[in-house]
Formats: C-alpha cells, sequence, structure tokens
C-alpha cells in the first residue's frame, strides 16, 4: 500500500474517518468523523478561531445560515457562473471535469499540461479532440459544457406554493449580506474583518481523493474589510500570516508548502493566490488567498437596494469597502495535518500531531488490570489529570500494544502506573516521539503536563 492508502486505512481502524452510510455500501465522497475525528477537527477550529479571532480585536465572528435567500446566489453570481467544465463518457454517461482529464492524461504521458484555467470550453474541446483523449473507460468524450456546482432544492409544502432554494456553497455570502449589522451593532472600524466555521455544499463533477473533494465539507473564512488602499501590503500582510499559521501554529513542514498564483482572475479581482501542500498526489490547495475590490458590497447593494457603506469617523468620509478573502478548507488541512504526522519508524507506524492537535494529550496505563492496589492508583492519577487534559484511559492487553495504539492515535505522553508506584509514588512518563521515559511524582504530575501543554 502507498502512504496515500495507508493514512485512508489508519483514519478508519482508528476511528478517524469512516465512509458515510457504509452498511448501505456507502455514498462516494461523503465522508463521518469518528471519534477521535471530531477531537482533531474540534482543536483545528478552535485553535483557528483563538487565533484569528480570540486573540485580536479586528475580527469578529458570525455564523450565517446554510439557507438563504436565493437572491443572494443570483447577485452574486453563483446561480449564472458558478460552474466547472464537463464531459461525459457517450457510452456510460459517466460525468467527469474536462480539465482533470486533460490532466491525468498528461500525467500518464509525462507531459506538461496545458493552463486549462485559461482555455475556454471550445479550446478544451480541441485539446481533447487533437490528443485522441478517451474517458478512464476509454470510451469517447461528449463536448465539453458548463456544469453549476450548486444544490438546488424547494422551499414550501405544496407543489403549487414552493420557491426553489439552495445549500450554500460558500460561507462568505452570509458575511457580505450581514455587513451593515456587523457595523451597527459592534464597535468595529475600518480595517477590520468578518471570520465564520461552517458547512458548504457543492455537486463536484470529480470526486475521489478522500476528504479532498466531497459534496458537503467545512469552511474556515475571513472577509477582511477595508479601504482598498495599498492593497498590495494588505495581500502581503496576509500572506504572513497564513505563512504562520501553516509553519509555526501548526507545525507544518515548510518544504511541503508552496504558493500557486491565479493565472486567470475573475474579473473584478485584483489577485489570488493558492497556498498549496504537496500531498501525496501532488501540491493541492489547502488555503486561498484572494483580492475581491468592492465588487462584493457593491453588486449585494445593486441588488437588494441597501447601502452597504462604510462612513470614517475621523474623516466623514463615505464609501464601499474592499474585501481580502482567506479561505480555509477544513476537511484538506485535517488530511494535510494526518499526511505532516503520519510517519512509518522501523518499529512502529506514529502520528506526530503536535499537542495543540492532538485528540488526546495523555493516556494513563495501569500496568495490569487484575491487581486492585494499581488499577484504583491509575485510576486517581486519570481522574487528576482528566481535569485540565483530554485523557484517555487504556487497560487492554500489554503494555507494548497500548503504546503502539496510542503511537498511532498521536497522543504525545503514556502515563504508567506499575508496582514500583505504590511503594515511591512515582508514575513513568513515555515521550511519544523520543519513545524516552522518566519518573515523576503523582504530586508533581499535574504541574510537570502543564508546562508541558501549556501553549
Amino acid at each position: 500500500m502507498n502512504k496515500f492508502e495507508d493514512i485512508i486505512s489508519l483514519c478508519k481502524r482508528r476511528g478517524f474517518v469512516y465512509p458515510s452510510s457504509e452498511i448501505y455500501g456507502g455514498l462516494k465522497s461523503v465522508y463521518d468523523y469518528g471519534p477521535l475525528g471530531v477531537e482533531l477537527l474540534r482543536n483545528i477550529r478552535e485553535l483557528w478561531w483563538n487565533e484569528y479571532v480570540s486573540k485580536r480585536t479586528d475580527i469578529v465572528g458570525i455564523e450565517s445560515s446554510i439557507f438563504m435567500h436565493p437572491l443572494v446566489w443570483k447577485a452574486s453570481g453563483h446561480v449564472d457562473g458558478f460552474s466547472d467544465p464537463m464531459v461525459e463518457d457517450v457510452k456510460n454517461h459517466k460525468r467527469y471535469r474536462a480539465d482533470h482529464i486533460i490532466e491525468e492524461w498528461c500525467k500518464s504521458k509525462g507531459q506538461k499540461a496545458p493552463d486549462c484555467d485559461n482555455l475556454s470550453l471550445a479550446q478544451l474541446d480541441k485539446y481533447i479532440q487533437d490528443n485522441n483523449i478517451l474517458s478512464p473507460d476509454k470510451n469517447k468524450l461528449s463536448k465539453a459544457k458548463s456544469f453549476n456546482l450548486m444544490f438546488q432544492t424547494e422551499l414550501g409544502s405544496n407543489e403549487d406554493d414552493t420557491t426553489s432554494i439552495y445549500l450554500r456553497a460558500e460561507t462568505a455570502q452570509g458575511m457580505y449580506v450581514n455587513f451593515n449589522n456587523v457595523i451597527s451593532s459592534t464597535r468595529v472600524q475600518i480595517p477590520f474583518g468578518i471570520a465564520q466555521q461552517g458547512r458548504v455544499f457543492r455537486n463536484e463533477i470529480t470526486k475521489g481523493k478522500f476528504l479532498f473533494r466531497m459534496l458537503e465539507f467545512q469552511q474556515m473564512e475571513i472577509q477582511y474589510f477595508f479601504s482598498g488602499k495599498n492593497w498590495e501590503q494588505m495581500f502581503e500582510r496576509w500572506r504572513k500570516e497564513l505563512e504562520n499559521w501553516y509553519e509555526n501554529i501548526l507545525q507544518i513542514d515548510k518544504s511541503k508548502l508552496s504558493w500557486k498564483p491565479h493565472t486567470k482572475l475573475i474579473f473584478y479581482a485584483k489577485a489570488a493566490e493558492d497556498l498549496t501542500y504537496e500531498f501525496p498526489w501532488g501540491p493541492d490547495e489547502v488555503t486561498g488567498l484572494h483580492y475581491r475590490t468592492d465588487y462584493d458590497l457593491k453588486t449585494h447593494s445593486k441588488h437588494s437596494g441597501k447601502k452597504l457603506e462604510y462612513r470614517d469617523p475621523y474623516t466623514n468620509e463615505v464609501y464601499i469597502p474592499h474585501v481580502l478573502e482567506t479561505t480555509w478548507g477544513l476537511d484538506r488541512n485535517f488530511f494535510m495535518i494526518l499526511d505532516n504526522a503520519y510517519t512509518v519508524e522501523k518499529t512502529r507506524t506514529v502520528l506526530k500531531l503536535s499537542s495543540k492537535l492532538a485528540p488526546y494529550k495523555i493516556a494513563v496505563f495501569p500496568l495490569v488490570s487484575n491487581k486492585e492496589e494499581i488499577v484504583n492508583k491509575a485510576q486517581q492519577v486519570f481522574k487528576m489529570l482528566l481535569k485540565d487534559f483530554n485523557t484517555y484511559w487504556d487497560d487492554r492487553g500489554n503494555i507494548g500494544k497500548r503504546y503502539k495504539y496510542q503511537d498511532e492515535i498521536g497522543t504525545p505522553y503514556c502515563v504508567t502506573i506499575d508496582y514500583d508506584t505504590l511503594n515511591t509514588g512515582e508514575v513513568t512518563v513515555r515521550d511519544r516521539d523520543t519513545m524516552k521515559q522518566e519518573k515523576v511524582s503523582i504530586t508533581n504530575l499535574y504541574s510537570y503536563f502543564q508546562a508541558k501543554l501549556t501553549y
């Protein structure tokens, strides 16, 4: 098995991620997070929120609804323009993204793919025809057409009283339409940001790559509002903010990160770059950074008839703010963190997660499970640590198997209570990464971990 498959196997085996509806055969590109997965997700969310909202005075948070007035999506351009180029296998009618078909074909031939972002539907067709590119099932492909990615449903109790409504395809619009509410209900002043975390839905043509491309996924976004002056400096400032997040806070290997500027900008944008991570299949986006000018508030102002403006309290200047958007794919970041931490050594497999992210910080073991005094003492230690640290109790099997399990789920420290503990009051603490062990008295154990796990 390759690394990609190994991580997927570990995710299911150890309770990070399960295929959704698995007992019914599953649903492609939909996954459920297990007991360890939800802990890791929660740690990422809380770390992000603490870093970008709680510690800052210039960013506030909201939580907007998944359903919004359908005119929101008409104004934003999603109804008419949120699409990918699609081709169809003419024999079995399977659908694929035209750009992905071309890129995979070029990869199989060992040649550089064209810049598909800058190719029209007709140009994509011509490239496919000129090179006689077939579907993965070796059948001819249809002409490319635009495929809208939004999920549409009906709002209403009967056929005669229904309205088309959409599941949101991004969280950003909720921040734009609440701009006036945030301004009037808080004391924020330009420049300031609105942050949000939440689920979004996209009817992806090409599915796969585990958590990287799903129908339902999670975003963490900041829409940062400013005057538009010196936007280059603002863009560079946020580039550095993102680099700091990945390199210093998440502790991702710097050599696996790289910036990829967009070669084709949407008409209202002046700059857009993706920060990519070197996944097992190659570099792919984990975060986007976009300077969207004043388009978003301007278009919602036009379509709603409501002024979305800012009055400078010092100069009385009134203007429509510009937006610099930063977007994190939470599920992609989740998989990136696992990939970065996944380490195979001679005698073990270990997830070298930072203690900030690890689902469990400490595991407590009674050396034997049939010695009442040892089990009782271990329970005392477990309950003491559980008050402030996410702690795991494990009394199954031999100590070696317990270490192996904790290494695979990324627990930084294991505490063993043995016969000597009953005499000396000391426990054995094992470090996950170095496997070194040291004796620590129970009376000092809480402060020992406070020092190790405070950040």
